[in-house]
């Protein structure tokens, strides 16, 4: 076993540490038989941005659902720093999902729940299980939780209902409590789906700042290229479950794109256009 594993054994990881992530041969068949993921093999490194990007059902949701056990897959393995995702149960995959960061296109907020008790949920992902369930913080928990929504400018909105708040700051306070876990691994599915283009640009320049500043390993879902381009340094660009673009982003072409769609660029594909 090396020293990382014996570390994350212990629960001993460093708040500071980001992972690399690797796929090989992964694939998902769903039990209704489709299959979502095709013989998928990358490495993501430590601190890399990357961006996972496809049509609807082009797997990018499922691909990114591995990588915390959300969905096991169905051959291959996944390894995130020193987990093998695959086959892990109980405590190993709720250790290992406390140090992966998820914000979700729906928020995912307890919306009559204001910003700061909402933020305080991702320091019990990292937290023992009594605590979990009895739910009392820390001294510890509050003052992460405070920096967390002080680092995406939402301190001032910590007693603010949640459900009162907009699209955007909803995402923010999304991001602080993914901050809160004090993650190795950042992972966003569609984050900006459901915003409007300046504020899905705020959103997508936050993920890109916190992911620089703090080093993380960061992986978000698009299907817009223009977000892609703009705010990552790598992309991975799927089709029907297989890849078929692994490369940086800024260099990829409209021909790059049309190979991903599997059809020439539609005005959708360009975020603030209308379909």
């Amino acid at each position: 076993m090396t020293s990382d594993a014996r570390t994350a054994e212990a629960g001993l990881v460093p708040a500071s540490a980001s992972w690399p992530i690797h796929l090989d041969g992964v694939s998902v068949t769903y039990p209704n038989g489709t299959a979502a993921l095709r013989d998928v093999s990358l490495s993501i490194a430590p601190g890399e941005m990357v961006s996972i990007v496809g049509l609807s059902g082009s797997g990018k949701s499922t691909l990114i659902r591995t990588i915390n056990g959300l969905v096991p897959v169905t051959g291959g393995t996944v390894q995130v720093g020193p987990y093998t995702v695959s086959g892990l149960g109980g405590r190993r995959l709720r250790e290992l999902r406390g140090h992966v960061g998820m914000i979700f296109q729906g928020f995912n907020l307890a919306e009559r729940v204001d910003v700061y008790r909402n933020t305080l949920v991702g320091r019990f992902a990292r937290a023992s299980a009594l605590r979990s369930l009895l739910g009392v913080p820390t001294a510890e928990d509050r003052e992460i939780a405070l920096r967390a929504l002080e680092a995406v400018g939402m301190l001032d909105k910590v007693w603010t209902r949640a459900g009162s708040l907009s699209g955007g700051q909803k995402q923010r306070v999304a991001i602080a409590r993914a901050l809160s876990q004090q993650p190795q691994v950042m992972l966003a599915d569609e984050p900006v789906a459901s915003l409007d283009p300046p504020t899905a640009h705020a959103v997508m320049a936050e993920l890109e700042r916190i992911g620089i500043e703090r080093g993380l390993t960061v992986l978000v879902n698009l299907h817009l290229m223009d977000l892609a381009r703009d705010y990552t340094t790598r992309m991975i660009g799927l089709r029907a479950g297989e890849l078929v673009y692994d490369g940086p982003a800024a260099a990829a072409t409209d021909a790059d794109f049309e190979e991903i769609y599997g059809r020439r660029i539609q005005p959708q594909d360009r975020l603030g256009a209308t379909s």
